[in-house]
């Protein structure tokens, strides 16, 4: 809709004569009575942009305008509307719609001085319409107020005109509803009229679920506003829909003629043309070179560190041969300048140094067992004597030691357990290391391929437990895994395999079935598959 220019002609109306006011849901249209077509017809809306300058809040009435966008920002505010379906329920929207039409009718006071016509829809709760008089009578003075329905009118003037009879059935398709009014002698019979919620709104909005559906990649583009512009511009109501469906079924040249053919906005994207054999040939040369430049800069880096553990052997050798050739009151001296507290701390010292070096050089690092060295005999001297030998409190202490010695045994074993581990992911972690600097693009490649499988791995475990969590899709039973199936049973049998009574638990050693059974496979695999997803990541975000 065009913008509406302000009226210079107020002032030459007779103060009895009407301004008339169709306030419809969607478009608004304002005149004076006794003319043939409203002055203004706007869009029944209103925004409140900011100026870009001052960000000041401003009130705008009617259709989005883009060349506003220069001075306003539409980004923070959307359209309001005073109708809820086609009742009015905010009335500050209203009285500013309000504003407008009167400053566009020429009006420089603050008092309306003609009486108001305005329209109002079919069996308007009371309560709304209590509050438009109050709106009109005590924010704008009018001298009086008459309220009626659109439809009832325009039947009137055709009744007028001969184009109808006394007696007829009004039919006014509105924005979001549809009434029927039943006329009966020429008076609106309003306890018989009949609601639908359908109207203008839901004929561009099913428009455009139909064009979205035909064409799905220009869904972005086919906004609300366009389709109803489209509707406007080119559809057209068909007085019979029979008739018409048949026309274009048949592909009869009238349904060719009512044909319209509406192009979106397209840009064709560029034409890529493809690389030379020199231009593959110069990338892949700068491909290899960087490759190479990565392999150099690793085995610069390995070289610098086996030199530095190499001088670090030597230093501690050094010094282990210093303290085996002086004298022992010269030994703490030479400790106190190295840094270390004994010798045994410097041969550790000397030991891990060892061992980074041949890790260092990508040899085989095997870990020594040597749990009798940390483990000395005479701590636990009680443990070979039979129990008949020993008093009660020695007995106690037999006990104290074998706890003692179990758990130092344990400690050993951990630590050699881990020394393995790490000397395990060491050399893992070389041999990828060399796999990256041969190929870094197939090293890439897989990673990425090796993390995908195992997200849809993990995503499809996942999905499986929650459909067998959902409350009344399946029974317990079919839930279990066959591990868990597998253990349920066994519980089963021994429970019920003592006769009829159920005691299993009672004894010590049943509590070991659970410990043998305890353990669940899947729950493992699926710890394992989340650890190493998780490295990958990490991998992939460190590259």
């Amino acid at each position: 809709m065009p913008s509406v220019p302000r009226q210079d002609d107020y002032d030459s109306f007779d103060p009895s004569r009407a301004i008339v006011i169709d306030n419809g849901a969607y478009s608004c249209r304002v005149g004076w009575a006794g003319e043939f077509e409203p002055r203004m017809r706007f869009r029944n809306v209103l925004h409140r942009p900011r100026l870009k300058a001052s960000g000041n809040v401003i009130n705008i009435v009617g259709d989005y305008d883009p060349a506003l966008s220069r001075f306003l920002d539409f980004t923070r505010s959307s359209y309001r509307s005073a109708f809820d379906t086609n009742v009015v329920y905010q009335f500050e929207t209203m009285e500013c719609v309000f504003d407008y039409v009167f400053n566009r009718l020429g009006v420089d006071s603050n008092t309306i001085e003609h009486p108001v016509l305005l329209t109002e829809c079919p069996c308007n709760p009371l309560y709304s319409r209590s509050k438009m008089a109050e709106l009109l009578f005590e924010t704008y003075g009018v001298p009086s107020l008459g309220l009626g329905i659109d439809g009832v009118f325009s039947y009137l003037h055709n009744k007028r005109l001969g184009r109808c009879g006394a007696d007829g059935l009004v039919v006014c398709s509105g924005f979001t509803t549809t009434h029927s009014i039943p006329i009966y002698h020429g008076e609106p019979i309003l306890e018989a009229c009949c609601r639908v919620n359908v109207g203008g709104y839901h004929v561009t909005d099913y428009l455009r679920r139909l064009l979205c559906l035909e064409y799905p990649y220009h869904v972005a583009s086919l906004s609300w506003d366009k389709v109803e512009s489209l509707k406007f511009e080119h559809g057209y109501i068909a007085e019979d829909y029979s008739m018409e469906l048949k026309l274009f079924q048949e592909g009869d040249k009238l349904a060719e003629e009512k044909l319209r053919y509406w192009q979106l906005p397209w840009v064709p994207p560029p034409v890529e043309e493809k690389p030379s054999e020199e231009e593959l040939a110069r990338k892949a040369a700068i491909k290899e070179k960087q490759s190479q430049r990565l392999r150099d800069m690793a085995a610069a880096k390995r070289s610098y560190k086996i030199a530095d553990l190499e001088a670090e052997i030597q230093g501690l050798e050094q010094l282990l041969d210093d303290l085996d050739n002086v004298e022992e009151a010269d030994v703490d001296s030479i400790l106190t300048g190295s840094g270390y507290s004994s010798r045994r701390e410097i041969e550790a010292a000397l030991s891990k140094s060892s061992i980074s070096l041949k890790k260092a050089k990508g040899e085989f690092v095997k870990i020594e067992k040597e749990p009798e060295k940390e483990l000395d005999p005479e701590k636990y001297p009680l443990l070979d004597v039979p129990n008949e030998m020993l008093t009660p409190e020695q007995l106690k202490e037999k006990k104290k030691q074998l706890f003692l010695k179990s758990t130092a045994e344990g400690r050993i074993r951990a630590r050699l357990k881990r020394q393995e581990e790490e000397s395990l992911r060491e050399q893992e972690h070389n041999l990828e290391e060399d796999k990256r600097l041969a190929n870094p693009e197939q090293y890439l490649e897989d990673l990425r391929a090796r993390q995908a499988e195992l997200a849809a791995k993990i995503d499809q475990r996942k999905k499986q437990k929650l459909a067998a969590g959902s409350t009344g899709s399946v029974g317990r039973s079919e839930r279990l895994s066959a591990a868990q199936k597998e253990r349920m049973k066994l519980l089963t049998t021994a429970a019920f395999d003592r006769g009829k009574e159920d005691t299993f638990g009672q004894r010590d050693e049943d509590w070991q079935l659970y410990k043998k059974i305890g353990k669940d496979d899947d729950d493992d695999e699926a710890d394992e598959d989340e650890m190493e997803l998780s490295r990958l990541n990490a991998r992939l975000q460190v590259i």
